[in-house]
């Protein structure tokens, strides 16, 4: 008999993304019904599998027929970025891949815009009551919103960071907090803050006596990656800066709902910051923010970080890594899809330049840069397949390098 009896393979190990319901709340957080927690779950799963299972078949695929088709019309190898990805537009695979990878990400809007517009005025009663009349909010209703920000709806985001439809809207903001859960597959994080939480550790590992009693991030949105930083200096003055009125008032908000007291938040136009006076700041970041800019706009930035630098303070930018020689032509293209395909018209430009060249421009001297890297921290007993991961996906992974430098 015990030879008739057929023992069953253990199922598999799940290794998609945490459900939607671990996701951490707050004061302002959206409430979500069924279906729309299950069309987040969808999208994180989806996302997840397009990064992970689909994207090295992609690259199979032009292995074994793209890459012999094009060696033998041109007798050599696509020579960049940009003659590669017009001859993966003629493999299956790449454009199943990016179409499947653009739906995903124009479903992850409708389900997240949806979700927030039908409780708008709720959401913005929320944050009017934890902001108005906290001296810490600084709007500036006469404030222009540059064109390189007002003329793209980035990453497929109708009305981008900036646009309210009434007085007060939070809307889009939360759209925004609530909805990347989708777009990372939760490797961020219970409150998307895996990020921050990533550059405080590499603060500590690096620069344990480093004590700065003023911090400002330029692009900071809702706060995500800042809070972490404001928590760990206590004591410090933190402040945000960002052309979008929403986010500011969505992070102020958020920041006072999850017990962040030092946070103050300003409506400004990083290219002129003329309210805060020269080396009056320890240290001055952005994160995931240079690629939402223009050339001259970086240029502008990064002369003004290096005058609002104390002596010995510090900028750290954090962001994809650059298109260096060493990087393979296949990962840059990969890498580039964002600049194409996902509202992200400076994306490929700004992944090429020479940010090191364009800091000592600035002001900054070369023997000063700062360079190293950037994973993001979260909670494993809450998100077991957190970004730590082995293995790359040109991208989508949580990880990233810094590009800054000391004053």
């Amino acid at each position: 008999m015990d030879g008739d009896i057929q023992t069953r393979p253990a199922p598999p190990v799940y290794d998609g993304p945490p459900d939607y319901r671990q996701v951490g709340r707050h004061g302002v957080f959206p409430e979500l019904s069924h279906d729309e927690i299950e069309r987040l779950n969808f999208l994180a799963l989806m996302n997840r599998h397009l990064a992970g299972r689909v994207m090295p078949y992609v690259r199979s695929a032009w292995e074994a027929r793209g890459a012999p088709a094009f060696q033998a019309a041109h007798g050599r190898k696509p020579a960049d970025r940009h003659e590669l990805r017009h001859a993966l537009l003629g493999e299956p695979a790449f454009r199943t891949w990016s179409a499947l990878r653009r739906m995903t990400m124009e479903q992850r809007q409708q389900a997240g815009r949806w979700a927030t517009l039908r409780q708008a005025e709720e959401l913005a009663a929320k944050a009017r009551a934890l902001t108005d009349g906290d001296p810490r909010l600084s709007l500036d209703p006469t404030l222009t919103v540059p064109r390189y920000i007002a003329a793209i709806d980035h990453h497929c985001m109708p009305g981008s960071y900036h646009t309210e439809n009434f007085p007060g809207d939070v809307a889009g903001a939360a759209n925004y907090d609530h909805g990347i859960f989708a777009t990372t597959g939760g490797q961020l994080g219970r409150f998307t803050d895996g990020g921050g939480q990533g550059v405080m550790q590499w603060i500590r590992r690096h620069m344990p006596d480093f004590a700065p009693k003023r911090i400002l991030e330029i692009g900071a949105t809702v706060g995500h990656s800042l809070l972490p930083i404001a928590a760990a200096y206590p004591e410090a003055e933190v402040i945000a800066v960002d052309v979008g009125a929403p986010v500011l008032r969505y992070a102020l908000a958020r920041a006072k709902s999850l017990g962040i007291a030092n946070l103050r938040v300003i409506q400004a136009d990083a290219t002129h910051l003329p309210m805060f006076a020269d080396g009056s700041f320890d240290w001055v970041q952005s994160t995931m923010f240079l690629h939402e800019l223009s050339g001259p706009a970086m240029g502008a930035i990064f002369a003004e970080c290096h005058r609002l630098l104390r002596p010995g303070g510090i900028m750290l930018h954090v962001e994809q890594p650059q298109y260096a020689a060493d990087m393979p032509v296949f990962e840059q293209t990969m890498r580039d899809w964002d600049a194409f395909y996902n509202n992200e018209p400076f994306w490929s430009t700004m992944h090429g330049l020479d940010l090191d060249g364009l800091v000592v421009q600035a002001g900054f001297a070369r023997e000063n840069l700062l360079h190293g890297g950037v994973t993001a921290v979260v909670d494993k007993s809450v998100f077991p397949d957190a970004a730590d991961e082995e293995g790359e996906d040109f991208g989508r992974k949580a990880a990233w390098h810094i590009v800054g430098a000391r004053r």
